[in-house]
């Protein structure tokens, strides 16, 4: 397999993490999002959308959408699992997943913050200001949404899922703009459980070849 994708990119960040917690290789593809490689015709040739990541199979199918992708590997890669066996499980950890990448990553992803800037001519600290919110008031919401859980070593349950994929990037992303972590004890119990698991070192941004501080 190869995986086109970026290592600041956080929705990359959850495929690798997912490749990783699964034993799986894989062909490291980098498209530099802010050189603007995504928008070249050698990329346009493999994602229409432009977006990264982009997983091509060893059957030569290329998939993307993180969340999709992740999904594709749990259906064909079904050891260890990412999503619950049970439907109430899968729809908690699929719930958990979504308020990341749906309701946080979205606002603040690489795109909206140059239109921010460039368009609306938003000034540096107020778009951090702008990112901070969302990340904060997300995690608050996950935060919320963990205390209705059982405790647990992970998201859901004592085995990383879909969900962990999906947050750990969130607070590699969110610290980066100094993102407030106080008040969030469920939530960064399990970023550190997570931090401290093979998988998720091996697929942090550090870890990849095209890093750049």
């Amino acid at each position: 397999m190869k995986l086109f994708n970026y290592f600041r990119s956080s929705a990359s960040f959850r495929v690798r993490i997912a490749l990783e917690l699964k034993g799986l290789p894989y062909e490291y593809a980098a498209v530099h999002l802010v050189k603007g490689e995504h928008k070249k015709d050698e990329y346009a040739a493999v994602s229409p959308t432009g977006l990264v990541p982009t997983l091509v199979t060893d059957s030569g199918e290329a998939l993307e959408q993180s969340m999709a992708i992740i999904e594709w590997l749990d259906e064909t890669k079904p050891q260890p699992p990412l999503l619950p066996r049970d439907p109430l499980g899968r729809a908690k950890v699929r719930a958990l997943s979504q308020l990341i990448a749906c309701e946080i990553h979205p606002l603040n992803n690489l795109r909206v913050l140059k239109y921010l800037v460039r368009e609306l001519k938003v000034e540096e600290e107020a778009k951090n200001d702008w990112y901070r919110h969302w990340v904060r008031t997300g995690l608050e919401a996950y935060e919320r949404e963990l205390a209705r859980l059982p405790e647990s070593k992970f998201s859901y349950g004592d085995t990383p899922t879909m969900a962990d994929c999906c947050l750990v990037p969130q607070i590699f992303n969110g610290r980066r703009v100094n993102t407030p972590e106080d008040g969030l004890p469920r939530t960064m119990a399990v970023f550190n459980a997570c931090m401290e698991h093979p998988a998720f070192q091996k697929a942090q941004p550090s870890s990849c070849p095209d890093f750049e501080k």
